[in-house]
């Protein structure tokens, strides 16, 4: 039988592959799209900087940017050490999809690829996009031409019967329908993760981001809970893993928020996850859901190391709650 070894949670978001010097050209960006605060309202830019008061200021000189930038880096380092030295035959990705393979005509709650190879290609960004975008998103992406990244298969499909047998109605895929390739959430953790050695994935993507067909907390913690047991009972063997891609807080930084599921998610207090409030999982905010998944999977596991670095980058306390976590 499998044996499920290690879980991980990282953060993904396009400012972990920016300098310091960038992070106020994302800031730019928060001005134009919608905003939440903390109790998930809409708010604009200029609503939450008021809110925020003069004392944001202090997040985000370039001395306390630098030095968030460089913590950021160094817990990627770390989760991507974590990954090499397990020696791992699979890990499970658990991320989700941002209208790159999925869109309004078709809207899986939870889905498993399962193809012999899942495929990535190059940045497909318009020539005059900014340039500070462009290095931020490629690393998502392949220099140059497509790759195919193996799969396990067969435990993608054990997943899916198993799941299936225990009244998850899961959707499944063998193929991309967009050339695009397999999307932000797997694409961090194949380019900025697996450095000298590629390890077969199985990608499960849950709808974090739109509504209504998200996933509950309990329900993710519970699917966590699915998976391990679905590899625990596969025969095919190996040394599993298990990696949360996306969040925290974002685009307004909830700091309370965010280290309320880091806490949980280090005692395993289940409770406090799938109580968390639906109106605080919104916007990248909702990528949460997938560090709860993984919560219900590292049961018997014990948190290790984890990291929060709360990447404020705008007087309106816009930016990422970044956050790192290794369970053996």
């Amino acid at each position: 039988m499998a044996e499920l070894v290690l879980a991980l949670g990282t953060s993904h978001s396009p400012l972990l592959n920016s300098p310091a010097e960038e992070f106020s050209c994302h800031a730019d960006i928060d001005r134009s799209r919608p905003l939440f605060d903390r109790d998930g309202q809409p708010r604009s830019f200029q609503e939450l900087a008021d809110a925020a008061g003069p004392a944001m200021a202090a997040q985000i000189t370039m001395e306390v940017l630098a030095e968030r930038a460089a913590r950021c880096q160094a817990g990627i380092d770390r989760v991507a050490q974590a990954l090499a030295d397990a020696r791992l035959d699979a890990l499970v990705v658990i991320g989700d999809d941002q209208y790159e393979q999925f869109f309004d005509d078709n809207m899986p709650a939870a889905l498993i690829y399962w193809g012999e190879q899942i495929l990535n290609n190059v940045l497909p960004l318009p020539a005059d996009a900014p340039a500070f975008w462009k290095r931020a998103r490629s690393q998502y992406h392949e220099p140059t031409g497509e790759r195919a990244y193996p799969v396990a298969s067969g435990l993608a499909l054990h997943l899916i019967n198993h799941l299936m047998d225990r009244d998850f109605d899961v959707s499944q895929a063998r193929k991309l329908r967009m050339e695009r390739g397999e999307g932000h959430a797997i694409g961090f953790v194949h380019r900025r993760l697996m450095r000298s050695r590629i390890v077969p994935v199985v990608p499960v993507l849950l709808n974090t981001y739109f509504a209504p067909n998200q996933p509950r907390p309990a329900r993710c913690y519970e699917l966590g809970r699915a998976i391990r047991a679905a590899i625990e009972s596969w025969d095919g063997g190996g040394r599993v893993g298990i990696i949360a891609s996306g969040g925290l807080s974002h685009f307004t930084v909830d700091e309370e928020l965010d280290r309320r599921v880091l806490d949980a998610c280090r005692t395993g207090d289940r409770e406090s996850l799938v109580t968390l409030p639906l109106n605080k999982l919104n916007s990248g905010s909702s990528e949460i859901r997938n560090w709860i998944t993984v919560a219900g999977a590292a049961q018997g596991l014990q948190m290790q190391w984890h990291d929060y670095v709360p990447c404020y980058r705008s007087l309106a306390g816009t930016g990422v709650g970044v956050a790192y976590a290794v369970w053996q």
